[in-house]
């Protein structure tokens, strides 16, 4: 399957009718339609409809269309995944991931949907830490839908009652375990929301941070957001810079086959080469 950006997942209402149409020009990688926390339980109903409506409907160009739906264990949660199954929706988001049969239940609610529809995992509670090497596992079974970690560090907080610092102290151990697990499995996984979206400077420091630890995106809950976090997320040209030369020294003649060159008086391994290609397919995919 084709590499597509990450860089940004923007949370849209699907209870806002005037969100789902905006959702089609903003400048997201992502649009996440959220039937979950942003919708009170007396519209849920309403909300999917029009969710459902709005993906079925297109529009969206290059952006990924992910529905956000309700805990299986809710009263909305089976009624939003046979909707969102029958879909044109790229993805499910499924919130609240803690066991690996969790994974297993959506997957089998998904069997009628179509092949390329993926499912993305909300990891946001304690069990589902103590639980993540077996649920990101799952990614590797055969016909696995699973694709993508999404890091709820809201509900991590609320749950452990941990207090964050400016850089996040006490989430580095949840936010690196996640990380390892979706990587083993190669799974992509996006850092969660910051929540005072008129600090620019404090959403630009977790950025870094989560760039950093490897992260290949982030989620957003305002489109004033966005840029910041495409802007950290992207290769910058002087990475693409360094890789493309990375790759043409592999691809000399005289290189075919090795394993290790030097290139101004640095060790490089066909390992940096593989980073190098990823590299510039991801700057390929976000301006291609």
């Amino acid at each position: 399957m084709a590499l597509r950006p990450r860089r940004s997942a923007l949370y849209m209402p699907a209870s806002n009718v005037r969100a789902l149409e905006k959702a089609k020009s903003v400048a997201a990688d992502v649009v996440i339609m959220d039937l979950e926390d942003a919708v009170a339980p007396d519209t849920k109903a309403t909300a999917r409809t029009q969710a459902i409506a709005a993906i079925n409907a297109g529009g969206f160009g290059r952006r990924e269309v992910v529905l956000r739906i309700n805990g299986l264990d809710s009263p909305w949660g089976r009624d939003d995944l046979v909707a969102a199954a029958g879909s044109k929706a790229d993805a499910i988001l499924v919130p609240k991931v803690s066991t690996p049969s969790m994974i297993a239940e959506v997957e089998h609610g998904m069997a009628g949907a179509p092949a390329p529809m993926r499912l993305w995992a909300m990891i946001e509670t304690p069990l589902g830490i103590l639980n993540l090497r077996e649920i990101a596992a799952t990614a590797s079974a055969a016909g696995s839908r699973l694709a993508c970690f999404v890091i709820g560090t809201n509900d991590l907080v609320k749950e452990t009652r941990a207090e964050l610092d400016a850089n996040r102290t006490a989430a580095l151990y949840w936010l690196s375990a996640i990380m390892t697990a979706g990587k083993a499995h190669g799974l992509d996984v996006l850092d969660g929301v910051y929540n005072d979206f008129k600090d620019l400077a404090g959403l630009l420091r977790e950025c870094r941070q989560g760039r950093q630890l490897g992260m290949d995106g982030k989620t957003v809950i305002h489109p004033d957001q966005i840029a910041t976090v495409n802007d950290v997320f992207r290769p910058s040209a002087e990475e693409v810079a360094a890789a493309e030369k990375i790759v043409a020294a592999f691809e000399l003649p005289e290189n075919q086959g090795r394993g290790v060159i030097t290139m101004n008086g640095r060790m490089v391994e066909l390992l940096h080469a593989e980073m190098a290609r990823r590299t510039l397919a991801v700057a390929s995919a976000i301006d291609g």
